[in-house]
């Protein structure tokens, strides 16, 4: 039985006992009716409504109003059993869209190893463990899938040539993930049939999670992807600059989104037009850099000018600075071309284990969570209302299923003397990981 199914009988029963019945009102009645409520229905004054009315033999008759109270009170204890979604619910209800993205998925091979059991079969969930709750929540939850999804009958492999079988994508799926960022510099290292596996268990196993920079055919490289999420429509772009120098398959010549110029400055004219507020996801960069290149510089400053709100980075597997580039006016606005834009730099690696030894490796099991309210002003504009970044560990063990990504906040020293990141940079510690997001974010990301 359906919970509308549960509500009208709940309110019949309300009604019965209540020894009530509903009559046709008169004229007069239906127009102080009107005036009770407003255009969209809602309750202008509860005095004016009443709690209680009378049918011209003097029974008490419940007013729709007071019947309703009771009915909205009832649904209240519903959505709090066990049995309902009160996050989906109070998604719903909000005017305002959160978004959170994180950053790196990078299959290395001990991870493989970790998520394979002794019967050959593969499970990523317990990746995704402490922090699932925080991905569900969010009303659009973004990833940078880094390896393309070429599923195990292209051999699962990690550096150089990636490859993830499929059940990396289910996991993503479970942790509530409703975006996947695919251009890459490594989404062609399985060549074309790569691509096309990827595409094809994204479009078949799960239709409703938005594909972004990976493109089965033509007419999907001319267009751009818009959600819509509480009445704001978001463009979301990905783009990589490049793919290691992998040639792309000559039937699929825009397989993949790149940072080219005239391309991207199309696609912006178009979201601008189209959409309420644009991101911009750019694979871009220099590896193990905690600061920003002049590639970047020279990219953020092309997606300003052209009206992006919101750039997320993504490749230099470190964290990297954020910033609010503000124009004169007063407030954060929608940026219509050199306005307000938020920039993260890199959102570093989510999850990796990496074959490198020596200092600065440690620097790689950290990163970072964005987060940013986007809600429409007076005006009617799509603005980013509030914005954070929260710092993300990677646990390393080599036992099944020992790798996992915690909250900073979540995790211990106790924990960091496992880390097993230990035995390739001595440095790590649990200090070490909070002083390097301060290096870089500052104090404002505690």
């Amino acid at each position: 039985m359906n919970r509308r199914s549960i509500f009208l009988i709940l309110l019949i029963c309300i009604l019965c006992l209540s020894g009530c019945s509903f009559q046709a009102s008169s004229a007069p009645e239906a127009e102080q009716a009107n005036a009770a409520t407003g255009n969209d229905g809602s309750v202008q004054g509860a005095s004016d409504a009443g709690v209680q009315t009378s049918d011209i033999s003097g029974n008490s008759v419940v007013s729709m109003q007071a019947a309703s109270v009771e009915v909205a009170s009832a649904e209240a204890s519903l959505a709090s059993s066990p049995k309902e979604d009160s996050t989906t619910l109070q998604k719903e209800q909000s005017s305002d869209v959160t978004l959170l993205m994180v950053g790196d998925i990078l299959l290395h091979e001990p991870v493989q190893r970790v998520a394979k059991d002794s019967e050959g079969n593969y499970n990523y969930d317990f990746i995704f463990e402490h922090v699932k709750p925080e991905m569900q929540a969010a009303d659009v939850a973004i990833v940078n899938q880094e390896v393309i999804i070429g599923g195990k009958e292209l051999g699962v492999s990690g550096y150089p040539m990636f490859n993830a079988p499929y059940e990396a994508g289910d996991a993503l799926v479970a942790a509530g993930v409703d975006v996947v960022c695919h251009a890459t510099n490594h989404s062609l290292d399985m060549g074309k049939k790569g691509i096309i596996n990827c595409y094809e268990f994204w479009k078949q196993r799960y239709p409703q999670i938005k594909v972004v920079g990976l493109n089965g055919f033509e007419y999907e490289y001319e267009n751009i992807d818009i959600i819509e999420k509480n009445g704001i429509k978001i463009a979301i772009l990905n783009y990589s600059y490049g793919t290691n120098g992998i040639a792309f398959p000559k039937d699929m010549p825009h397989a993949v989104d790149m940072l080219e110029k005239d391309k991207v400055e199309k696609d912006l004219k178009y979201a601008e037009e189209n959409a309420d507020f644009t991101l911009v996801i750019p694979h871009w960069g220099t590896e193990y850099n905690l600061g920003t290149d002049a590639y970047q510089e020279y990219w953020t400053d092309i997606f300003r000018k052209n009206g992006a709100d919101l750039v997320i980075g993504a490749h230099p597997h470190v964290i990297e600075p954020v910033e609010m580039i503000e124009d004169e006016n007063t407030g954060i606005t929608n940026n219509h071309g050199g306005g307000d834009m938020l920039v993260y730099y890199s959102l570093g690696n989510f999850v990796s284990w990496t074959s490198s030894t020596g200092k600065g490796v440690s620097n790689r099991s950290v990163g970072g969570m964005a987060k940013v309210t986007i809600t429409k002003n007076p005006a009617g504009e799509a603005v980013i209302k509030d914005h954070e970044v929260e710092a993300v560990v990677c646990h390393e063990s080599s036992k099944e299923h020992g790798v996992t990504v915690y909250p900073l906040s979540d995790y211990s020293e106790d924990l960091a003397k496992e880390n097993e990141i230990k035995l390739q940079d001595g440095s790590f510690t649990m200090q070490y990981c909070i002083d390097l997001c301060d290096k870089v974010w500052g104090h404002n990301w505690r």
